[in-house]
């Protein structure tokens, strides 16, 4: 009798051992990711210099970069209405939107390049550094 037990335990184990390795690669790719390692690991994270405005719309603040583009800026995480006015250095991820969005944006980008205002891109701003109270031009 133990003679079966132990043969019966010498597949057994083996075979829960490996059932068991999926749900513990699971596990571990599962497991969340700090922001910053994400922030990081991105290529499309920006980092524009300029003086911070406020937006067109509520909630949207602008920065026109030492390159001469305007990007719109967004953030959850930084406010960014105590920095109005000031230079500051932003860094953030490109907003990715959907191909319905772009048409419509197209068509207002259009109505802003008549008004000599191009807005480049939009940014969701995830750190800010003030490099100065006033923009000086």
């Amino acid at each position: 009798m133990l003679h079966k037990i132990a043969k019966l335990m010498y597949w057994v184990i083996p075979a829960i051992c490996l059932s068991l390795c999926p749900a513990a690669l699971l596990a571990q790719a599962a497991s969340p990711e700090p922001q910053e390692k994400k922030a990081a690991k991105s290529s499309h994270t920006q980092t524009v210099t300029g003086c911070l405005q406020k937006g067109d719309e509520a909630g949207e603040f602008s920065i026109t970069g030492e390159d001469g583009k305007t990007w719109g800026l967004r953030s959850t995480a930084v406010k960014l209405d105590q920095h109005l006015g000031h230079k500051v250095t932003v860094t953030g991820s490109r907003k990715h939107e959907s191909k319905a969005e772009e048409k419509s944006e197209m068509k207002e980008g259009q109505m802003e390049k008549a008004a000599g205002k191009e807005e480049y891109a939009d940014l969701n701003v995830t750190h800010l550094k003030m490099i100065s109270e006033t923009c000086s031009k």
